[in-house]
């Protein structure tokens, strides 16, 4: 086959994908077995920065870090990169603090059947943020080449597409085979946010459900925060230790905050609060509407459980759990 037929797309690449430099950071990053639980404010200041490179955890509405989400908003951090590879609500909230100015798309702007976002939508048409393309899929299977220390993987996804034009892949030749594949380049963020159902002071998590990438994303990410809905003993993380999905030398921080996905859903715990998730969406269609809804649950709260006591508190959060196991 010509190689110099072969394709590559026009994206953007927001990440370096080089394995030898990341190989070298984990070499040197403290893997020690410590307590590393801290404060939601205290981790965002501490692991995020100002241009870094952000990843999210979870499954469109399931397993948001809304807590860590509303803090990087309140904190007024900016410039950021973001993945937005399954995302939802988490996208709305960063898109109306403008916190990112970069990001690879797979699936952004809508909280599938509620609708899309009118805010995230009118940031994205701004030109104020630069976009990349991917299918969701790819964007796992860059996470999957940098869990494994690896520049790339190859993979069929986009060719032939669109979706691949807008990309930054390329396209490559199997040197077994000679079949064109597609050749995704390693994502390295420089921090990850996860949720998780249940982990120790050290960072062993557990996860009920649908996992998708997070377990790839802790493995990618420089810095890892966790937030949890339960700390549970190392004892009883060493009793199941097939249940441990992220281990602790992924971890840097730990913060115990129950409810912590709310308004989305924690599968087995609570339901999604549809109420609340359609008021977003309802209140973004008036600009200024929604830069008042944003400081009064946002900005002007110091904490995320003044903002679910602003939204029916432990209430609602007891209505939710019912709506949960009702299913």
């Amino acid at each position: 086959m010509d190689t110099a037929n072969l394709k590559q797309g026009i994206g953007e690449i927001f990440a370096s994908p080089n394995s030898d430099e990341m190989r070298d950071f984990f070499r040197k990053k403290k893997k020690l077995i410590e307590d590393k639980r801290t404060t939601v404010k205290d981790a965002v200041q501490k692991y995020v920065h100002n241009g870094d490179y952000l990843a999210i955890g979870g499954f469109g509405g399931v397993r948001i870090p809304t807590a860590l989400v509303h803090e990087v908003v309140r904190q007024k951090k900016k410039d950021l990169g973001f993945s937005g590879h399954v995302s939802t609500h988490d996208c709305q909230i960063l898109s109306a603090g403008n916190c990112f100015n970069r990001c690879d798309a797979a699936y952004i702007v809508g909280l599938e059947a509620r609708g899309l976002s009118k805010n995230a939508r009118r940031v994205f048409e701004s030109g104020n943020i630069k976009v990349t393309e991917w299918t969701n899929g790819a964007l796992s299977w860059r996470f999957k080449a940098a869990a494994m220390g690896l520049p790339y993987l190859p993979s069929r996804v986009m060719l032939g597409t669109d979706t691949f034009k807008y990309s930054g892949a390329k396209e490559g030749l199997c040197p077994f085979t000679g079949q064109k594949l597609a050749l995704l380049p390693a994502l390295y963020p420089d921090v990850a946010f996860i949720h998780v159902h249940r982990a120790d002071i050290y960072g062993n998590c557990q996860i009920e459900g649908i996992l998708v990438a997070d377990d790839d994303i802790a493995k990618a990410s420089k810095r890892v925060i966790v937030t949890t809905e339960k700390i549970i003993s190392n004892e009883e993380i060493r009793r199941e230790p097939h249940k441990t999905v992220i281990p602790y030398w992924c971890v840097d921080a730990v913060i115990e905050i129950p409810y912590g996905s709310y308004p989305g859903n924690m599968p087995g715990e609570y339901y999604s609060d549809e109420e609340h998730l359609m008021e977003w969406l309802k209140t973004e269609k008036d600009p200024e509407a929604f830069k008042a809804f944003i400081d009064k649950n946002i900005y002007n709260t110091k904490s995320f459980y003044e903002y679910l006591e602003l939204n029916g508190g432990m209430k609602k959060i007891l209505k939710l759990k019912q709506i949960e196991h009702l299913f």
